[in-house]
């Protein structure tokens, strides 16, 4: 994995901004602290800079980049799990090459299909291709958005770049935040609109688009979207059909040039994944090694709740035991893991998943230490319905979020008349969102809601969880890849009937079945449990001190959004929340570390306002 970033202008000669570009690439080294590279070219009425920061993991000897072939210039952050086939297709059609990296493969498949060449592959990239000849810039994403991409257009200069940050170095980019990134912040986050981010500047590429700059123009246009499609398989045939989509997705990972391990949290989705690369490395005489994370006296305090009923640890040692991994369990400080809210949001470039960020980035610094690739279980939740907002139908059919029913949580900490528009602005966003699901004219209610709730976790959930888990682990240097993102599972599922997806009337029932020849009896049917967060009064006790300081800050413009009194409340009552900020993690101590974040996020960019 690595750092990208470019810039076309008519107006800026960046031959004399070389501190602009230093900074830039700065701003990615975590991202690629292996090697730096920079394409400059002056020619065609425009200037041009490509900067490239490295994580080598394939090829570590021959990958450097900006790679060129021919007129093409690239700059890729990513990775292709189908390079042999490809790579075999293009030797077909006379393409030689000289390297083993995907890039190589990335750059002559575009140069062969052009735009077509994205629909072929299957990883998770985020790239740039410029053509000499013509000046033309060609960005694309991968299909689920595991690798992140955003792109500013002012005063005739484009600029892209895998960070939030690093567009904030180009000059004319400022750090201003409209009332729609308020809207943003304080009704939908830490989630956010595709395409959006909280700088009036900034825009995100959308996953499964891919975007040409052409005599100063954006053409934005996507090249993949879920379709509704008749399932042919009976429930046998989709057991068999789930086991080898995740099985390939896994196996195809598991390829690195340098040490890889696994997160394993005792649950399904990361036990599926151990299990398959476990064997995987006993067939090539090796041992895989696995990580926990936990957190200092959480055993004391832990307690059960609906969506939480109960602790990893007790599971954890069941499934290394079982896979013969060689296990470490990271248990960290919670007084450490309130500090790192700072750095969490500073890596995010905004606020963000409070401690269910700053924990893991403390957890994959720990990794970092032995390994550099990493595999783990996120997004099987989304992708097989393993949420509890799936299986209660007192709340399936609501016309809201389900993981945030509604604004009132929000809206109570907020001075009275601050973003009165702040439900509709939420809701439209649902709305606009329930839009893209595409159905059978065949499908049930039920179906059809279901189809609904799949875009809505893909688009929103899944796209939170995304985020944090690139950002924290790029932070760290360490590539993480999320198998059950391949786009085969994710468009197989799609159109799994929801009798089958939820076998046997379970969250991820065909998942559990399809698996349960392969994992103990009580991993394969233990009951959802979360993300480990920490339930130490330590941690809440830090987050009230930090927050208060927070507000105390005259200068921020932070106090004059926020009702210190609602605040002081939740402080002395912390049961007094009626219900989650953000799904099943967001509680009273994650409410104050996100208000902290919002206030580190103001101070660290000099954010101006224009509400």
């Amino acid at each position: 994995m690595c750092g990208i970033a470019g810039i076309l202008s008519k107006d800026i000669d960046l031959r004399n901004k070389r501190e602009m570009i230093y900074n830039i690439s700065s701003s990615l080294k975590m991202r690629g602290p292996d090697a730096a590279g920079e394409y400059l070219n002056n020619s065609l009425s425009q200037s041009v800079a490509l900067i490239h920061r490295r994580l080598a993991v394939i090829d570590v000897e021959n990958g450097a980049q900006p790679m060129r072939f021919g007129d093409y210039i690239i700059v890729y952050n990513g990775e292709l799990y189908n390079t042999d086939e490809i790579k075999e297709e293009l030797k077909s059609a006379g393409y030689s090459f000289y390297t083993t990296c995907d890039t190589e493969v990335v750059l002559k498949a575009f140069h062969k299909w052009r735009e077509k060449s994205a629909e072929k592959f299957n990883g998770i990239f985020a790239y740039a291709v410029y053509n000499e000849k013509t000046g033309e810039l060609f960005l694309c994403r991968d299909r689920i958005g595991v690798k992140p991409l955003y792109y500013s257009y002012v005063n005739n200069t484009l600029a892209f770049a895998s960070r939030i940050e690093s567009l904030l170095y180009v000059d004319g980019v400022n750090p201003i935040c409209s009332r729609e990134g308020l809207n943003e912040i304080f009704m939908l986050g830490p989630a956010k609109t595709i395409g959006k981010t909280v700088f009036r500047d900034i825009r995100e590429l959308p996953p499964a688009e891919y975007m040409y700059f052409r005599n100063g123009k954006i053409s934005i246009k996507p090249y993949w979207k879920l379709k509704a499609e008749p399932f042919s398989n009976n429930a046998y045939e989709a057991i068999e059909k789930t086991h080898f989509l995740v099985t390939d997705a896994i196996k195809r990972q598991l390829v690195s040039d340098v040490p890889l391990c696994t997160f394993l949290s005792g649950g399904l989705d990361s036990s599926i994944i151990s299990r398959v690369a476990s064997e995987e490395f006993r067939s090539r005489g090796e041992t895989l090694s696995t990580y926990s994370v936990d957190y200092d006296d959480n055993d004391k305090y832990f307690k059960s709740s609906l969506f939480q009923p109960n602790k990893d640890s007790d599971f954890i040692s069941l499934i290394s035991d079982y896979i013969g991994s060689e296990h470490r369990n990271i248990v960290l400080n919670n007084r450490a893991v309130a500090d790192a809210l700072v750095d969490a949001a500073i890596a995010r470039n905004c606020p963000g998943f409070t401690d269910v960020d700053s924990s893991l980035l403390l957890f994959c610094r720990e990794v970092k230490k032995d390994y550099t690739v990493c595999l783990s279980g996120e997004c099987a939740d989304e992708i097989f319905g393993g949420y509890p907002w799936y299986h209660r139908k007192e709340i399936l059919f609501e016309e809201t979020f389900p993981w945030s029913r509604s604004t009132d949580v929000r809206r109570s900490i907020l001075k009275d008349g601050f973003l009165p528009e702040g439900e509709e602005y939420a809701h439209s966003a649902y709305l606009e969102t329930v839009k893209k699901a595409d159905y059978l004219e065949t499908d049930s209610a039920l179906e059809k809601r279901m189809r609904e709730m799949f875009v809505l976790n893909m688009d929103w959930f899944m796209q939170t969880l995304l985020v944090r888990k690139d950002v924290m682990s790029m932070e760290s240097s360490l590539e993480v890849r999320v198998p059950f993102c391949d786009w085969r599972i994710v468009e197989y599922a799609y159109n799994m009937p929801w009798s089958i997806k939820a076998y046997e009337g379970r969250e991820k029932g065909i998942l559990r079945k399809a698996f349960e020849n392969e994992l103990p009896e009580e991993i394969t049917w233990r009951k959802k449990s979360p993300y480990p967060k920490t339930f130490n009064p330590q941690y809440f006790d830090a987050v009230c001190s930090m927050t208060e300081k927070a507000l105390g800050d005259k200068e921020c413009v932070l106090s004059e959004i926020i009702d210190k009194k609602a605040v002081s409340t939740l402080m002395n009552n912390p049961d007094s929340l009626s219900e989650p900020w953000y799904g099943q993690l967001m509680r009273a101590p994650q409410v104050l570390a996100y208000i902290f974040q919002i206030y580190v996020w103001m101070k660290k960019y000099n954010v101006e306002f224009t509400y």
